[in-house]
């Protein structure tokens, strides 16, 4: 089973059900399992919970 963490700014839910879809689309087509046995956890940080180069996002 594969396991996928997806960390990042949140996003519209819309947004993560496409992406959870094509990811899930990849590992069907490139491990030929069923797709229920992919599992996607996604980790929404806020703006002011991350930071790049020093600099939090919120801060850009």
């Amino acid at each position: 089973m594969p396991a996928v963490t997806i960390q990042q700014l949140p996003k519209d839910p819309e947004l993560k059900r496409d992406l959870v879809n094509r990811i899930t689309d990849a590992f069907v087509d490139a491990y030929k399992i069923p797709a229920d046995s992919v599992h996607i956890w996604i980790q929404d940080y806020p703006a002011d919970g991350y930071a790049v180069g020093g600099t939090l996002v919120a801060d850009r």
